[in-house]
C-alpha cells in the first residue's frame, strides 16, 4: 500500500510540475507566481530520488498523503484555468493568484523544505510580519522546527463594516461561560474575516498570548488531521496518531505545557459533518475557548453569534473602496448609481466584492449595463462563477438528503427577503414529495434547512403544540444570493427540459424563448410566473401540459389570470399572492373550473370580488386558503349559486386576516369530509352559522382573534370529532353554549383573551377527554372547580408578557391588512364600500390583563385603542 501511494504522490507530483513547464499564461501577475512555483517544483523534484528525504515526507498519516495528492491535481486544474483567464478580468487574476500563493506554501509545508526568503510568494507588505512572528515564535516555544501551521493568517486589507460585530464576539467570547462560541451565517457573510480581526485584537492577544490557535477545517477533515496540525505547530512533526483516542489522549497531555492557561483555538469552515471534531476538542480546562466559524448551526453548543448583512453605510464604504482603489472615492460614475448598486447587493460582502471586482475601471456604460441587469431581477450571482462555486458546496452536501435538496431548490419559487408562510410550503411539498398533511416532515426539513443557513426561520407563536400543527405561525425568508443560487441550479438544463421553470415578465417583455416557442410544450413540472407592477395581463400562450404546481407573483393592482392555465389537467397546487401594497384585484377566476385535478389552491393579499363560484366546482380540492384577502360577498353569492353537493373532498379551509368577512355562508356547513376551519383574525366576523353542528368530520377549529366574535352557535356540541379548539382572544364573546360539554373527544382548548367571558357552563364537566386548556389567570378558578372531575387536564396560563408579545405579533401581522384600512380612508373602494374603521383590532382586545389599564404597559403608554394610533398617524 505505501508503494502504490508513494507513486500515486510522484505521479501527481510530475503532472504538476509539467503543467506549471507547458503553461502558456498572458497575465503577467501570474507569470511571476508561476515561475517562483517552477522553482519550489524543480527544487523538491530531487527528494524523490533521495529515499530517506522521501520517507521523512510520507512519514505521515495515509489520509493527509491521499488528500495532498488530490490537492496536487487540483493544483493542475490551477494551471490550466490561469491559461485562459485574460489580463483583463482583475477580478480573477487577483482570485487565482491567491490560489497560485497558496499552493506554492502548501507544497513547502508538504515536502518540508527549507523556507528560503527567496522561495516565500508574499507581498512586501506581508514580509515584514513574518520576518518578526517566526523569531518571537521560537524563543518562546523552544522549539526550532516550529513551522507555525496554526498561526492565524494575516488581515485583508479594506476591512469594513465589522466594528460593531467585533465588539460583540469580544464580549460574547469572554464573558460567556460556555467554552464553544459558534460564528454561523451562510457563505460570503465575512465568518472568516472576522475571526480573524478578533485574533489581531490587542486585548485578545494580551489575554491568550501566544496560544491563539487558528486551524481551517474544511472538509474533508477529521479529528486526527486537525491534531496532527495542532502538534506541527510545536515542532513534533512525525507523531504517529493511529487512532481518534489516541490523539486526543495526546493532545490532552499536551494542552497544560503550553505556557500559559489561557487558550483560544480558533476551528474555521466546520462543516456539519465535522461537528464532532468541535466536541472531541473539548477539555475541562478553565481558560481554555474555541472559537467556530461555520454555514451551519450546531444545536448541541448553546452559544451561537449569528452574523447579520453589513448596513448601507458600510457597505458602500466596502464597496466604493475596492471599486475605486485609489481614494474609495466614485469618479465619472454617478452617486445615484452606486448607491442602487450597493443596495442591490444587499449588505452581503461577497456580492459587493464581486461587483466591485467587476466594475473596477470599467466605463460608465458598463455600470449603466450592470444596474440595469441586477434592477432586473438578476443580482451579481447571475453571472459571476466565483460566488456560485463558493455556495455550491454546501448544497452539494445536501446530495445525502434528497428531499430537503429538492425543497431547497423549490425556495426559488418565492421572491427573496419576503416572509414566506410555512403552510404554503406544506401546501406544495405534501403533493410534490408526499409529506404529511400536518407538517412534521416540512418543520423537519426546513429545521434542516435553517441549521444550514440556507434558509432563515422564524416562528410567531410563542408555543405551539401537536394539535396546532408543526408548523403553524412559522415562518421562511431566504436571501437574494440563495434564491440566486436555488434558481442557478435549476436552470441547467435547456428551458423547455427544465423540472423548475422560474419566469419574470418585466413590464410586458416576455422572455424571447416564450415567444418564439409559443406552439412548443414545455416540460416543466413546478412553474412560477412573477410580473412586476406595470404589467397589463396581456399573456401569450404556453404549453405546459405537466405542471403540478403553479405560483403567480403579482405586483400590479389588477390581474387578469392567463387563459392557458385551464390546459394544466395535471395541476394540483395553485398558488397566487399580491406583493403589492394593496391587494390585487384578480380577473378571469373561471379558468379554475377547468382544473379537475386540482388539490390546493392558497390566495393571498388579492382581492377576490369577482365570481369565485368555479372553484365550488372543483370534485379534487381537498385545501382552499384565503389569507389577507378582499373577500367581501364572494363567499355567500357563489355558495348559494352552487350545487348541494359543493366541493365533496374538501377537508381544510383557512381564513386568516381577511378583514372584510362578516359571516360564514352556512352552505359551507354541508362540507361533509371538512376536517379543519381556521378562521383567524377576521375582525369582522360577527356570527358562525348554526348549522355549523352538521360538521361532523370536523377536528380542528380555530377562531383567534376574531374579536367581534360574539358567541359560538349551540350545535357546536354536535362536532363529536373535535379534538381542537381555539377562541383565543375572541374578545367579544360572553358566555359558552351549554352543548360545549359534549364535545367528547376534545383534548385541547385555547381560551386566553376572552375578557367578556363570565363563567363556564357547568357542562365543561363532562369534557373527559380533555388534556389542555390554554387560559388568563382570572379563569383559573373557574377550571380548578372542574379539575377533579377531569383527571387529564393540565391548565397552562398565559402570563402579562407573553400577552403583550402576543399583541405586538398581532400587530406584525396585521400590518398589511391595516394599511389597507388606512388607504381607505382616503380611497372608499379599496376594501369595500361598507367598510368600518370599527374592523381594526382594538388594542384592549388583544392586550394583557391584569387588572391595570392598557396604558400602564411598556410600550403602550397613553395607548387606548390601536385604530387611534393608526388613524392618528394617517391625519399626521
Amino acid at each position: 500500500m505505501a508503494a502504490v501511494i508513494q507513486t500515486a504522490l510522484e505521479l501527481a507530483f510530475l503532472e504538476l510540475l509539467k503543467a506549471v513547464v507547458g503553461r502558456n499564461v498572458s497575465a503577467a501577475k501570474f507569470i511571476t507566481k508561476l515561475d517562483q512555483l517552477e522553482k519550489t517544483l524543480k527544487s523538491i523534484e530531487p527528494i524523490f530520488y533521495d529515499s530517506s528525504r522521501l520517507n521523512q515526507v510520507l512519514d505521515r498519516p495515509e489520509t493527509e498523503i491521499k488528500m495532498f495528492i488530490s490537492y496536487l491535481e487540483e493544483g493542475k486544474m490551477l494551471i490550466l484555468k490561469c491559461s485562459r483567464i485574460k489580463f483583463w478580468n482583475v477580478h480573477q487574476n487577483s482570485l487565482h493568484s491567491n490560489k497560485l500563493i497558496q499552493l506554492n506554501n502548501e507544497l513547502l509545508r508538504f515536502f518540508q523544505v527549507e523556507l528560503h526568503t527567496d522561495m516565500m510568494m508574499i507581498g512586501v507588505h506581508d514580509l515584514t510580519v513574518k520576518m518578526n512572528e517566526v523569531p518571537s515564535t521560537l524563543t518562546s516555544r523552544g522549539h526550532p522546527n516550529h513551522s507555525g501551521s496554526c498561526s492565524v493568517p494575516l488581515l485583508p486589507n479594506g476591512i469594513v463594516g465589522f466594528d460593531s460585530h467585533l465588539d460583540e464576539l469580544k464580549d460574547r467570547l469572554l464573558k460567556d461561560d460556555d467554552q464553544v462560541l459558534v460564528v454561523s451565517a451562510p457563505g460570503g457573510y465575512g465568518k472568516t474575516t472576522l475571526a480573524k480581526m478578533l485574533c489581531h485584537e490587542k486585548n485578545i492577544k494580551d489575554i491568550f498570548g501566544e496560544n491563539i490557535l487558528y486551524v481551517t477545517v474544511s472538509i474533508p477533515s477529521s479529528f486526527k488531521l486537525v491534531v496532527q496540525k495542532l502538534f506541527e505547530h510545536f515542532g513534533e512533526n512525525h507523531c504517529d496518531l493511529e487512532t481518534d483516542d489516541e490523539a486526543r489522549h495526546q493532545l490532552e497531555k499536551l494542552m497544560p505545557h503550553m505556557g500559559s492557561d489561557k487558550i483560544l483555538l480558533v476551528l474555521d469552515d466546520v462543516w456539519s459533518e465535522s461537528e464532532s471534531i468541535i466536541q472531541d476538542l473539548r477539555f475541562p480546562m478553565p481558560g481554555y475557548k474555541i472559537l467556530v466559524t461555520s454555514r451551519f448551526l450546531f444545536p448541541r453548543f448553546h452559544s451561537t453569534f449569528e452574523l447579520t448583512l453589513m448596513n448601507e453605510e458600510d457597505a458602500r464604504t466596502l464597496f466604493c473602496y475596492l471599486a475605486f482603489p485609489n481614494d474609495g472615492i466614485p469618479v465619472n460614475v454617478p452617486d445615484d448609481i452606486v448607491n442602487k448598486i450597493v443596495k442591490l447587493c444587499r449588505g452581503l460582502p461577497l456580492a459587493l466584492t464581486a461587483a466591485a471586482a467587476s466594475l473596477s475601471g470599467q466605463p460608465l456604460l458598463k455600470w449603466r449595463r450592470t444596474l440595469k441587469i441586477m434592477s432586473d431581477g438578476h443580482p451579481i450571482l447571475h453571472s459571476n462563477s466565483s460566488i456560485i462555486l463558493s455556495q455550491k458546496s454546501r448544497i452539494d452536501a445536501l446530495d445525502e438528503l434528497p428531499i430537503v435538496k429538492e425543497c431547497f431548490l423549490d425556495m426559488g419559487l418565492f421572491p427573496a427577503d419576503e416572509r414566506i408562510a410555512a403552510m404554503a410550503l406544506v401546501d406544495m411539498w405534501v403533493e410534490l414529495y408526499n409529506l404529511d398533511d400536518e407538517g412534521m416532515y416540512t418543520s423537519d426539513n426546513l429545521i434542516e434547512l435553517s441549521l444550514r443557513s440556507l434558509i432563515n426561520l422564524s416562528s410567531l407563536r410563542k408555543e405551539v403544540g401537536e394539535l396546532d400543527g408543526y408548523c403553524d405561525g412559522l415562518y421562511v425568508t431566504k436571501d437574494v444570493l440563495l434564491r440566486e443560487l436555488a434558481i442557478h441550479l435549476s436552470s441547467q438544463e435547456p428551458v423547455a427540459e427544465r423540472k423548475r421553470l422560474f419566469v419574470e415578465v418585466h413590464g410586458n417583455e416576455f422572455p424571447t424563448w416564450w415567444i418564439e416557442q409559443i406552439a412548443q410544450p414545455i416540460n416543466a413540472q413546478i412553474l412560477s410566473i412573477s410580473t412586476d407592477e406595470t404589467f397589463v395581463s396581456n399573456w401569450y400562450d404556453l404549453i405546459a401540459p405537466k405542471v403540478e404546481v403553479l405560483a403567480l407573483n403579482v405586483h400590479s393592482e389588477e390581474y387578469t389570470l392567463p387563459q392557458f392555465i385551464e390546459r394544466m389537467h395535471l395541476l394540483k397546487v395553485l398558488r397566487i399572492t399580491s406583493y403589492d401594497l394593496y391587494p390585487s384585484q384578480l380577473h378571469n377566476l373561471s379558468v379554475m373550473g377547468y382544473l379537475s385535478n386540482l388539490k390546493r389552491i392558497r390566495f393571498e393579499h388579492v382581492s377576490i370580488s369577482s365570481s369565485i363560484q368555479p372553484i365550488f366546482a372543483l370534485q379534487n380540492l381537498r385545501k382552499l386558503s384565503f389569507v389577507l384577502c378582499e373577500i367581501g360577498n364572494a363567499l355567500i353569492s357563489c355558495t348559494t349559486k352552487s350545487p348541494p353537493m359543493l366541493l365533496p373532498n374538501l377537508t381544510e379551509i383557512e381564513i386568516d386576516r381577511c378583514y372584510d368577512i362578516k359571516e360564514l355562508p352556512s352552505e359551507l356547513c354541508n362540507l361533509v369530509q371538512l376536517k379543519k376551519l381556521s378562521l383567524t383574525d377576521c375582525h369582522q366576523l360577527e356570527f358562525l352559522p348554526e348549522e355549523l353542528g352538521s360538521l361532523s368530520n370536523l377536528v380542528k377549529l380555530g377562531l383567534r382573534c376574531c374579536t367581534k366574535l360574539q358567541e359560538l352557535p349551540q350545535s357546536i356540541g354536535s362536532l363529536n370529532k373535535l379534538i381542537f379548539l381555539d377562541i383565543s382572544d375572541c374578545s367579544n364573546i360572553s358566555t359558552l353554549p351549554a352543548g360545549i360539554g359534549e364535545l367528547c373527544g376534545l383534548r385541547v382548548l385555547k381560551m386566553s383573551g376572552c375578557r367578556r367571558l363570565q363563567e363556564l357552563p357547568m357542562s365543561m364537566s363532562k369534557l373527559w377527554q380533555l388534556e389542555e386548556v390554554i387560559c388568563d389567570e382570572e379563569m383559573l378558578n373557574w377550571w380548578m372547580n372542574h379539575e377533579s372531575k377531569l383527571y387529564n387536564l393540565n391548565i397552562k396560563v398565559v402570563e402579562d408578557d407573553d400577552r403583550f408579545e402576543s399583541f405586538m405579533e398581532n400587530i406584525h401581522e396585521e400590518a398589511p391588512s391595516i394599511g389597507c384600512m388606512v388607504h381607505e380612508r382616503h380611497n372608499s373602494q379599496s376594501c369595500g364600500s361598507d367598510f368600518s374603521y370599527d374592523s381594526l383590532p382594538s388594542y384592549c382586545d388583544v392586550a394583557p390583563r391584569c387588572g391595570s389599564p392598557a396604558s400602564e404597559y411598556n410600550g403602550a403608554q397613553n395607548v387606548s385603542n390601536l385604530r387611534d394610533v393608526v388613524l392618528a398617524e394617517v391625519d399626521v
